[in-house]
């Protein structure tokens, strides 16, 4: 009899728990609210701090103002969802798909949006602060810096991923033409590619914005790696690249954006 009520009390439990497929969820703060937006989609201003949304599909859903915090929506579909004045603060958007979305003057501080899909959102008064946008897709000019571009392209330099540097440093440079920091560092990894005469094209330019900005430790820093290309160590010659300075100049870059 005991058997048979556990076996009783597990299947009301299985059978009464909505299951929505392809979704990993976890407890929100508020349940109720959960249950909301999974059925309707409509969920303004509710609480769902903490929840657990991978991969769910909220494409048109309403949230405006929800309470977002924590939130992980890891590769969730949210296009054309209306999330301005939502609160994102340290939400997980890794891979989400946020194309038309709606988020004006939502709260994205410390938010993980790397390679989000952002084709068409409206991020207009949004907060962006320490929010990690590398990576992602379709992101506004105006939603980025190009120091924060700058740095993506080093830490992909520092990993030897030069080609994706370049990406990153000419991004940086659509944004800041002027950048001098921006070809120094692309004149490393092109040359770091095997591209020497580009190298030595950037480096010079570099060297020449430096002179005229006033920084004496750009300039030289210039100056050293066109010579480090021009007559590279003997070591360096049968490969695409140089060593010891290469590293140190490498180094260098990161003093240039405090």
């Amino acid at each position: 009899m005991i058997k048979c009520m556990k076996a009783w009390i597990f299947v009301t439990v299985v059978l009464s728990t909505p299951v929505w497929s392809g979704t990993l969820l976890t407890r929100a703060e508020n349940s109720d609210h959960l249950r909301q937006l999974l059925s309707t989609k409509q969920c303004q201003k509710c609480d769902l701090s903490g929840a657990g949304l991978v991969l769910a599909d909220l494409s048109n859903a309403d949230l405006r103002e929800a309470d977002l915090s924590g939130v992980n929506l890891s590769r969730a579909n949210l296009t054309n969802a209306n999330l301005s004045g939502a609160k994102l603060l340290g939400a997980s958007l890794f891979g989400a798909n946020l194309g038309g979305a709606n988020l004006r003057g939502a709260d994205l501080g410390s938010a993980d949006l790397r390679t989000a899909y952002l084709w068409n959102a409206d991020l207009q008064n949004a907060n962006l602060i320490n929010t990690l946008l590398k990576g992602s897709i379709g992101l506004a000019a105006s939603a980025v810096t190009a120091e924060e571009v700058y740095k993506w392209a080093l830490e992909e330099a520092q990993v030897s991923n030069h080609g994706v540097a370049v990406d990153y440093y000419n991004q940086a440079l659509i944004l800041k033409p002027d950048f001098a920091p921006g070809y120094l560092g692309r004149a490393i990894s092109r040359y770091r590619l095997g591209d020497g005469s580009g190298g030595i094209q950037d480096a010079q330019y570099a060297e020449r914005l430096f002179t005229h900005q006033g920084n004496l430790q750009g300039s030289q820093t210039s100056q050293a790696l066109i010579k480090e290309i021009q007559t590279p160590p003997k070591s360096a010659k049968q490969g695409g690249g140089g060593g010891g300075l290469l590293s140190i100049l490498g180094s260098v870059l990161q003093l240039f954006l405090f």
